[in-house]
């Protein structure tokens, strides 16, 4: 046989899993990214705002926000999927090939056992709810309250409503899987 290695379906999974682990900590890392990147954009320009005393400028956190939440909540829901691919499909699968009773890649599972678990999702949900729908709506609110608001601001305003209504209606719906 020549310099190649033989191509088996352990080696073809583990590479598989080599890869969508590398692809799940590059999310992680962009993911807890957004968070910071928000919170820098929504201080900015809540600062640029107070000190320019337009508070039509608030307008624009609800539209960082919106952007930057649902990128946020797709790429959260891509890690979980990798993991869930790798402990309902790839785990099983590589277990049936060595011929292992015991499930194959067991921090998947393990640390999802952990008695604060659920603690801990409610309070990052409480956190993603904060950051991405109740800081805008915050904003939104001062906006209402200042002298600024004119019947196109208002409906642009009103439009991001909804649209953070429907972002954190997502954020919720994710959370409770």
């Amino acid at each position: 046989m020549a310099a190649t290695e033989d191509i088996t379906e352990s080696r073809l999974l583990l590479a598989e899993y080599d890869r969508i682990k590398e692809e799940q900590k590059t999310r992680i890392g962009f993911r807890d990214n957004l968070l910071y990147f928000t919170l820098a954009g929504s201080t900015t320009i809540l600062a640029i705002s107070v000190q320019s005393r337009q508070a039509q400028l608030l307008l624009t956190i609800p539209v960082i926000c919106l952007v930057l939440g649902w990128t946020y909540l797709v790429n959260d829901e891509k890690i979980s999927a990798v993991g869930c691919y790798i402990r309902d499909h790839l785990g099983p699968r590589m277990a049936e090939l060595a011929g292992s009773p015991g499930a194959v890649f067991g921090w998947e599972t393990y640390h999802r056992n952990d008695a604060n678990r659920a603690t801990r999702k409610r309070l990052q949900a409480a956190v993603d709810l904060f950051t991405y729908v109740a800081l805008p709506v915050i904003c939104m609110a001062a906006f209402w309250c200042s002298p600024a608001v004119g019947p196109l601001l208002l409906i642009v305003s009103l439009a991001q409503a909804l649209a953070l209504a429907v972002l954190g209606w997502q954020f919720l719906r994710y959370a409770e899987r």
